[in-house]
């Protein structure tokens, strides 16, 4: 019965660390992107626009209220690039 006990406290302790470890990188990741308007081709934008509310649905390149998320620090570097929809 010991054995068992200990089982599954160090089961439920390993757990709760592999969430916590899960849930600090997915922050992480979020951090470190951006979303970028002015940079997407036509139907590859990641969201909705002023003029539609889906994914995919710009209709031109560079469309300035279209965005695709990219890693942080990049979007002003790009030509076109903005970080405020216009």
């Amino acid at each position: 019965m010991k054995i068992s006990r200990r089982l599954a406290a160090a089961s439920a302790l390993s757990s709760v660390l592999a969430l916590g470890l899960t849930l600090n990188s997915t922050a992480a990741t979020a951090a470190e992107k951006e979303k970028c308007y002015g940079v997407a081709k036509a139907g590859q934008n990641d969201c909705k626009t002023n003029t539609s509310s889906c994914v995919g649905t710009s209709t031109v390149d560079g469309q300035t209220d279209a965005f695709t998320v990219i890693p942080g620090g990049l979007c002003e570097r790009l030509a076109s690039g903005s970080l405020t929809s216009s």
